[in-house]
């Protein structure tokens, strides 16, 4: 056998026994120890060795002594070493947060190569036309979609390539997924406002969790302010055009009249132009208005007073999904979905309403 940089023999004629796989070269059942030693010349437990490597893997299974050994691979097209991932971005800016960049480097430290899709969703206007179009230009073994709207997850749903949900509107689709739990923390930020006299309460958030039906934490968001005595309308949750002007009429439209004593900002790209909206008004944070954004960033921990956030812990979903793409290079099928409970951090910009 020719040397393909594996440590060992054994490495070399369990890769070889791989790519036969992918090749779809055995159907059923694998040959036994000796016909592999005889075909690879290579003595019987060095065969034996490496068919238990493969056990180990997932992609055979023993079915007692004597008796060959089972093929549980049912796609043979993903039994890599190395994957071309693409990874398609909510917004642009997420390529810089700290959570994709450990991910980035954990998954090309493993040997793959990582790269982001060429538009994020909110510049591609979570069009499934122009994702289509998009994804069809490239050839990648596996995409991460950051954040997909309904219709996006579902386009993805009905292709064979492998897709993982990562906090998108994935319910009820058959998609590997991480999915945030923020109702807890919510709720403890919504009694902390109320304790603080808070009745003018909004959430501010993108046209993919309005639109074409309002997200499971919206409808949660609304049912729980009427639980307050709140009586809720478009007011409590405004729709709004996911640009920069939208976002800036929406404000300037709430500000007008009544305005809001606490806004919820489910990113924080939104929060860093709702702060250059209030300063242009001559409003400060929480004097004027209290503000709790739904998701961290790591320019946060420059703000002076510090920003109340509903944090997702990194440390629970980087591993989760590099676990998804070492499943894959095994050719294991992988659907799980796992849920991430959030937490509160109260910070400094929630205080008493004087309005």
């Amino acid at each position: 056998m020719s040397d393909k940089g594996f440590s060992t023999l054994t490495e070399q004629v369990a890769q070889a026994l791989r790519d036969g796989l992918q090749q779809g070269r055995w159907k059923g059942t694998m040959p036994g120890r000796n016909r592999i030693a005889a075909e690879l010349s290579v003595n019987h437990k060095t065969a034996n060795t490496a068919l238990k490597l493969l056990e180990n893997e997932g992609l055979i299974v023993s079915r007692g002594a004597g008796r060959e050994r089972e093929i549980a691979l049912t796609d043979h097209s993903f039994i890599k070493s190395s994957l071309h991932i693409k990874i398609l971005l909510y917004d642009k800016t997420d390529a810089h947060s700290e959570a994709i960049i450990d991910l980035s480097f954990r998954l090309k430290e493993q040997g793959h190569h990582v790269s982001f899709a060429e538009k994020p969703l909110v510049n591609l206007h979570f069009d499934v036309k122009r994702v289509i179009r998009m994804v069809e230009k490239n050839d990648a073994d596996a995409w991460i979609v950051i954040a997909g709207s309904r219709d996006v997850l579902e386009w993805f749903a009905s292709r064979s390539i492998p897709t993982f949900s990562m906090f998108g509107w994935h319910s009820h689709l058959s998609l590997p997924s991480l999915i945030t739990n923020k109702i807890s923390a919510t709720t403890k930020a919504l009694q902390q406002l109320e304790k603080l006299g808070h009745r003018r309460i909004v959430l501010i958030t993108g046209e993919e969790h309005r639109k074409p039906a309002l997200g499971t934490f919206e409808k949660w968001f609304l049912n729980y302010l009427e639980t307050m005595g709140i009586t809720v309308g478009k007011y409590n949750l405004p729709d709004w055009k996911n640009d920069r002007c939208g976002l800036h009429r929406c404000l300037d439209s709430l500000f007008s009249h009544t305005p809001p004593t606490a806004l919820f900002i489910n990113d924080p790209v939104f929060f860093f132009a709702t702060m250059q909206n209030l300063s242009s008004k001559g409003l400060t944070v929480p004097r004027d208005v209290s503000l709790i954004v739904m998701e961290d960033h790591p320019a946060f921990e420059m703000f002076d007073p510090e920003v109340s956030v509903i944090s997702t812990p990194k440390h629970r979903w980087v591993p989760r999904i590099v676990q998804w793409i070492d499943n894959i290079t095994k050719g294991k099928e992988d659907r799980g979905v796992t849920a991430i409970l959030c937490k509160f951090k109260e910070g400094g910009m929630i205080g008493p309403t004087l309005r």
